[in-house]
């Protein structure tokens, strides 16, 4: 076993637990010491073994403690090994953590290295990476729902869902499919789903990745990117390898950061979540009255709780999405003067970029992303108070339709 890593499978009795019980004691087999609380280790190198008869250049690991031995942090660390263990044990398969959500993207595609890649519109970061890519080895970006024959073996078809920024969902089984029809990979962009809402591997996907920057992480002070990989795919080593080269291994601080805040990801997503869907739905009533200072201002709302196939019961989205929809949605208002002006009119939501934060945020999406519509309102929910937030956006767009 490589220096840190998680085990590959959970131990029977952890693997029965609930999704609750796992973020808080996936990690408790990984460290050594009896701290109820982890311990933050800041240390870049770690002590071989006190044995000189049990040396050995092709195995360094302590036999005496497998799971809590370290040699550079560069390769693995305490704070993330415990961090990538609950990862696994959350995920379903095995996981690393990087530096950030766009390290982890570039690292999958380093270690796929394909010819092709369909992807859709999404988080234009993986766009940029995909640019600095073709300029290396090539790498061809098509369409999402380019026809199969399009693509080849090893290639990769690599879906965001729900995809940034107006929250809506895609079929996961479908472009599974049609990743085998082609001797593709399935890549999953989860970062807007995470545990409880989503379980890509469950509908094909072969590797999925996660910005760990947001709901992992989940206080707005972190950055990390997340892989994992379905079991059976026998990549782990290579990518653990291949992220000591390329430099893009997460921060110990960071790692400890983010073992902290999973102890509260059901918590804390199952309430956005369904908080953002009953703003959503305020919000859709509102625009149906033409008496509401919404429907003056507002053009429609975005997320995967509106899309048809929320309201059919065996539909594909309330399969792959049975415990709710995600925190983000979009507002799209008429013009662009509301759209700029409308978040200096809110008193609880944050006007910055980023997600899944315990804070309420906004964004004039312009300001992050020059190739949307500058009408977009990117919206993300935090863990404050229905009823405050949605008090919030009716007086801020009273204030607008005032002013």
């Amino acid at each position: 076993m490589s220096p840190g890593a998680a085990p590959a499978t959970l131990p029977d009795d952890l693997g029965r637990l609930s999704l609750a019980s796992r973020t808080v004691h996936g990690d408790d087999r990984v460290a050594a010491h009896r701290a109820v609380a982890p311990a933050m280790h800041v240390s870049t190198t770690f002590r071989y073994t006190d044995d000189p008869d049990r040396l050995d250049p092709d195995d360094v690991v302590d036999p005496s403690a497998p799971l809590d031995s370290h040699v550079y942090s560069r390769y693995t660390a305490p704070n993330t090994a415990r961090l990538e263990a609950v990862l696994a044990s959350i995920l379903g398969g095995p996981s690393l953590t990087y530096a950030s959500g766009l390290a982890a993207f570039h690292a999958m595609l380093v270690r796929i290295n394909p010819r092709r890649i369909a992807i859709g519109d999404g988080y234009h970061g993986c766009h940029g990476v995909i640019h600095v890519l073709s300029r290396l080895t090539g790498l061809e970006q098509l369409p999402l729902d380019c026809d199969p024959s399009d693509l080849g073996p090893g290639d990769v078809v690599h879906v965001e869902t729900p995809f940034n920024p107006v929250g809506e969902a895609r079929n996961l089984a479908l472009y599974a499919q049609k990743a085998r029809d082609a001797g593709a990979y399935l890549t999953v962009d989860a970062t807007f789903a995470p545990p409880p809402l989503q379980d890509p591997l469950a509908f094909g996907a072969d590797v999925v990745m996660h910005s760990g920057t947001k709901y992992f992480g989940g206080h707005s002070d972190m950055l990390c990117g997340t892989l994992t990989v379905r079991p059976g795919l026998d990549w782990i080593d290579d990518l653990r390898g291949e992220r000591m080269v390329l430099g893009s291994v997460m921060g110990s601080f960071e790692g400890w950061l983010g073992l902290r805040s999973l102890r509260t990801l059901e918590l804390r997503v199952m309430r956005q979540s369904a908080t953002a869907t009953a703003l959503v739905s305020w919000l859709s009533r509102q625009l149906g009255d033409a008496s509401t200072p919404a429907a003056a201002l507002v053009d429609r709302v975005q997320h995967a709780s509106l899309q048809p196939e929320a309201a059919q019961p065996d539909s594909w989205l309330r399969r792959q999405m049975p415990r709710g929809y995600g925190a983000v949605f979009a507002v799209w208002m008429k013009d662009e003067a509301a759209a700029k002006r409308l978040p200096s009119k809110l008193r609880l939501f944050h006007h910055a970029t980023s997600l899944g934060g315990v804070e309420s945020l906004i964004e004039w999406r312009a300001m992050s992303d020059r190739g949307v519509d500058r009408r977009l309102l990117r919206l993300s929910i935090g863990v404050e108070a229905l009823e405050d937030l949605q008090e919030d956006l009716r007086q801020g767009i009273e204030a607008l339709r005032t002013s």
